[in-house]
């Protein structure tokens, strides 16, 4: 296996067993291709003799949503492989433990995480993650603030900024959440019941304004090392344990899109609860618990990032009276805009939602899709202007009052 090709579930059992301390060597094991994602192979190796297992996932040179005309670099497993152990230094027991990578396969072997669920279908059916906030809010203020220029050496940080110098898919950010979406695009994947809506999307330049503003902080503002996809669908969660995955688009870019995708993902499933509960009772307890969360996310992670800065900032004119409180102000409003165009391209974009699209009544999914677009669009035209979290909720709250 000296040259890349795509592996078969033998060739994964063959690598799995390289690995002796992770599984004995007189054991039988099992292979499943379980990949389900746009870009990447994935198989699960397991030892049933003794429940142990492990995740082999390796780069395709294409985007498998379309096929081989969309190329795709290989380097991406070496940017997931190296970011998910920058991750696990700073924010330890927050990512898998990574335990080989091949560049030349372009695959990463990792922990097995099958005692966990995806997040995005856990929330789906109603699960409750009651250390979800102060994990995420950690994981975030660590890997932020410790790739910045607030928390390490500014000429290091130039170095980290080119070694995830990630082009390629910085240009799918680029395209399929900062402009496709705003015109009438082929690529763009909508219901027949949102014309109407798309149209008035695709004229709106007050919008468009606003998305050019943050569409330039995403291309220029290099800010600090990020996982550059961090929605639910990229999280595995129980309600002890939380591991973030797929750090394949990491870069280093703007601080508040990292937040913002996870904030825009909790709002998501909060729009679907037209669907997901069954009464209004519990549709108000379930949207009551998802604003929670966000509050409680942007809180902790603010006080959390705060107190980094304070006792371990190496940047002298960074503690200059006035200057830690403008940065968090302009860094909430980033977050805030930066949510907004994650919704709206799940709605009028290429890739969309379980939430939302796995909702089967017409009728259901297309009022929980207007008030995503509602929630989303707000965020945007909004964003500069927001002070607060709680002025977030209660633009999520108006819209579905």
């Amino acid at each position: 296996m000296s040259q890349y090709h795509p592996l078969n579930e033998t060739e994964a059992i063959s690598i799995a067993k390289s690995l002796n301390h992770i599984f004995t060597s007189d054991s039988e094991l099992v292979c499943q291709e379980i990949g389900d994602g746009n870009l990447n192979l994935v198989f699960h190796v397991t030892q049933p003799s003794s429940g142990k297992g492990i995740i082999v996932k390796q780069a395709l040179p294409y985007a498998k949503v379309v096929g081989e005309s969309w190329p795709l670099t290989l380097d991406r497993a070496r940017i997931e492989s190296e970011a998910l152990q920058t991750e696990g230094k700073l924010a330890p027991g927050l990512v898998p433990e990574v335990y080989l990578f091949d560049a030349t396969l372009a695959l990463t072997v990792m922990e097995d995480l099958s005692d966990h669920v995806i997040m995005r279908r856990g929330l789906i059916e109603g699960g409750v993650y009651p250390k979800f906030a102060q994990h995420i809010s950690t994981f975030l203020a660590r890997t932020l603030f410790y790739t910045s220029d607030l928390g390490m050496n500014q000429q290091e940080k130039k170095a980290l900024v080119r070694n995830f110098s990630n082009p390629e898919l910085c240009k799918i950010t680029e395209d399929l959440i900062f402009d496709h979406p705003y015109a009438d695009i082929d690529t763009n994947n909508y219901d027949d019941h949102l014309k109407e809506d798309m149209r008035k999307l695709w004229s709106d330049e007050k919008l468009h304004l606003e998305v050019a503003r943050l569409r330039e902080k995403f291309l220029t503002h290099a800010q600090a090392l990020l996982h550059g996809d961090l929605h639910t669908g990229s999280i595995f969660i129980t309600p002890e344990s939380t591991k973030v995955i797929d750090p394949e688009f990491a870069f280093v870019g703007p601080m508040g899109f990292d937040i913002g995708a996870v904030i825009a993902n909790l709002l998501l499933n909060y729009a679907s609860q037209e669907h997901w509960s069954s009464s209004d009772v519990t549709r108000h307890e379930r949207r009551s618990y998802l604003l929670n969360l966000i509050h409680e996310i942007w809180t902790l992670f603010n006080d959390k990032f705060r107190k980094l800065w304070d006792e371990n900032g190496v940047d002298r004119i960074s503690r200059t009276p006035g200057y830690q409180a403008d940065y968090m102000q302009r860094l909430l409003q980033d977050t805030v805009g930066f949510a907004g165009c994650k919704i709206v391209r799940r709605i009028g974009g290429l890739a969309h939602v379980a939430d939302i699209d796995k909702i089967p009544d017409a009728n259901t999914r297309a009022k929980a899709q207007r008030a995503a677009l509602a929630i989303g669009t707000t965020l945007i035209k909004q964003h500069r202007t927001i002070t607060s979290i709680e002025q977030v909720i209660a633009i999520a709250e108006e819209t579905t009052r």
